[in-house]
């Protein structure tokens, strides 16, 4: 399958939350892609410092965390209207909820999907399938970087802008193959559960399915 060009629109950078009219435009989209950067991966104790947002004409927006209360992402974040698309939502999701307050749904993951239909191999980062499915190699040197400081370099921003920029191209060829292999209905079962599953992770529970 062809590649599908990446749009790289500079992202913009918001305090604390999205301005009204970035709202509005991305409430009438239906999938909107959603990354999020933190100080580690303990959600109780790494907070959350970064919100990445685009959609589908690469509009990419970045929301800084600064503890305040944030509605017009809470307002996105559970509008049912629209779906929001993560790569591993297990750890988005929960993150979200743990400092926003606000469970996010619809919920679709492309590393979920990759699981159900790429079973041939056991590699299901984003960096591998942007590699397969989009041709594309993503650096991934400012993945443990400080997203707490006020000053992000530029190779930050870029990578966090990637992050996102990816994930509807990544969508669309992932649903593609759901569909071809029948996996489609099974898929949108799992997305419906994982507020479920992060619900259990920031309680503390592990291996609930286990014997």
């Amino acid at each position: 399958m062809k590649a599908e060009p990446i749009v790289r629109s500079k992202p913009d950078l918001f305090e604390s939350d999205l301005p009204d009219e970035r709202l509005q435009h991305y409430l009438k989209k239906s999938v909107i892609a959603i990354d999020t950067e933190t100080r580690g991966l303990v959600i109780h104790r790494d907070r959350l410092c970064l919100i990445q947002l685009c959609d589908d004409e690469g509009i990419c927006s970045f929301v800084r965390y600064t503890g305040k209360d944030a509605p017009n992402v809470k307002t996105l974040l559970s509008s049912p209207t629209v779906t929001k698309l993560f790569h591993y939502g297990r750890f988005d999701i929960a993150v979200m909820k743990y400092y926003l307050g606000v469970w996010t749904g619809p919920v679709w993951c492309t590393k979920i999907a990759s699981k159900l239909v790429r079973t041939y191999t056991d590699r299901h980062s984003l960096k591998d399938l942007c590699r397969e499915m989009l041709g594309l190699e993503m650096d991934k040197s400012d993945q443990t970087s400080d997203w707490a400081r006020e000053d992000l370099s530029d190779s930050q921003l870029e990578y966090a802008a990637n992050d996102v920029r990816v994930l509807i191209p990544l969508y669309k060829k992932m649903k593609a193959f759901l569909e071809r292999e029948n996996r489609l209905e099974l898929a949108e079962k799992l997305f419906k559960f994982l507020p479920t599953v992060c619900e259990l992770d920031l309680a503390g529970f592990n291996n609930t399915m286990e014997h």
